[in-house]
């Protein structure tokens, strides 16, 4: 087996053929253009599976550093602060709270679906919350972290085995995620509010004149000022807290950062262009998806592939009918709730990012939804990890341990 590991540089390189690649997929065949399948997936899916082939045809292991997408995570959640405006914040909230209380839900159903199919499995009930809320709303962190624990206690490669739905989870909530929203829009016939439509039109006339103009080097220049600032001013935020035994992950923070940014140059009434910030977090996300979704080792799966995909398909067909049966209609049967719907199938597989790429999907086709990209991402960098962390003490309470 010969092992190659391409340096940052080359994987952008790649990335960015990759995602070529997930355009022109996406424009020749028409179920995936219809479907809103953001390229990243559709791109970063194919080369995984060209990687796979070497891998299993050839000898070769292609493994990638990850050092520009782990930055790119920053500046993309960055961008999220900066679009936050306080009146967006203070009409978001009911629904913020609203949608926590949908998460908290969810993530005890996805438990108990992975613990049943455990048990018909006949195998140890702990390889069902493995295959349940640690790994699937957790992503390869928590099921990295949580897999640790269960492998101390004998629970035999719990680590891997979470490590793996991790990764299927990641695809199949960029899959599913906009073609809810595209039947739940085009069933129920919804558009978005006049007022966010102004603001899109307002918005998408900026980067018309920006498109047909050379950009302002000042307010390139502004952004690129203020994502710098939510970043670094985001890691000292994360080390003071450290020092008091709070951790938070850095792209919260920076998030945090952005929104007091953005507000407070509001406030002096220093102008930021939304239609530079928007570009910088289009580009950042379709980059960070890209690079996650092209180094998936597809080989480090094959061993348990058919009962793996059995518990994904039942897990996934859960999401989609909690999404459109439940989130849709707790959060107002409307347009915002349709793209809240698509975010969560994403948030809930696989990751925050996974959620806005599908929500990006959605608004690039139907219309902006600037509640939906508030709160998911909030709920998502935030409450799900404090709500996963409760659900699964509480299962192994419920279980006695692992």
């Amino acid at each position: 087996m010969t092992t190659l590991t391409l340096p940052p540089i080359p994987t952008l390189i790649i990335c960015i053929l990759v995602l070529y690649l997930g355009l022109y997929l996406n424009q020749r065949l028409r179920v995936l253009g219809n479907s809103n399948i953001p390229p990243s997936v559709t791109g970063g899916i194919t080369f995984s599976t060209l990687t796979a082939l070497l891998y299993f045809a050839g000898g070769i292991q292609l493994l990638f550093d990850m050092q520009i997408r782990d930055f790119l995570l920053l500046v993309f959640f960055s961008t999220i602060g900066l679009s936050a405006k306080l009146s967006t914040l203070a009409s978001g909230g009911r629904a913020l709270a609203k949608l926590v209380a949908i998460a908290a839900v969810f993530l005890l159903l996805q438990d108990i679906i992975g613990v049943s199919l455990a048990a018909l499995l006949d195998v140890h009930l702990g390889y069902g919350l493995m295959a349940g809320s640690v790994s699937l709303a957790g992503g390869h962190g928590t099921a990295i972290a949580w897999g640790a624990e269960a492998e101390a206690a004998g629970l035999f490669e719990a680590g891997a085995i979470g490590i793996t739905f991790a990764t299927f989870g990641l695809v199949a909530g960029g899959i599913i995620g906009s073609p809810i929203a595209k039947w739940l829009i085009e069933k129920y016939q919804l558009s978005p509010t006049l007022i966010d439509a102004q603001e899109q039109h307002d918005i998408e006339t900026e980067i018309a004149e920006i498109d047909h103009k050379p950009w302002s080097l000042g307010s390139v220049l502004g952004v690129i000022l203020m994502l710098a600032l939510c970043v670094q001013l985001g890691e000292l935020a994360n080390q003071l807290l450290s020092k008091r035994d709070i951790l938070l992950p850095g792209f919260l923070t920076a998030m945090f950062v952005g929104i007091l940014l953005t507000n407070g140059a509001d406030h002096l009434r220093i102008p930021v262009s939304n239609a530079i910030v928007a570009k910088f977090g289009e580009v950042s996300l379709s980059l960070f998806l890209g690079m996650s979704l092209m180094s998936l080792q597809l080989w480090s799966l094959a061993n348990s592939f058919t009962p793996i995909i059995f518990v994904l398909l039942i897990q996934t067909l859960a999401m989609t009918l909690f999404s459109i049966y439940v989130v849709f209609k707790v959060m107002g049967s409307n347009y915002d709730a349709a793209v809240i719907s698509s975010g969560f199938a994403g948030l809930g597989l696989g990751a925050t990012p996974v959620a806005i790429a599908n929500m990006d999907a959605t608004a690039h086709r139907y219309g902006p939804s600037p509640k939906a990209f508030l709160i998911v991402p909030l709920v998502g960098a935030f409450f799900i990890d404090i709500l996963n962390a409760a659900t699964i003490k509480l299962c192994l309470g419920l279980m006695g341990s692992w």
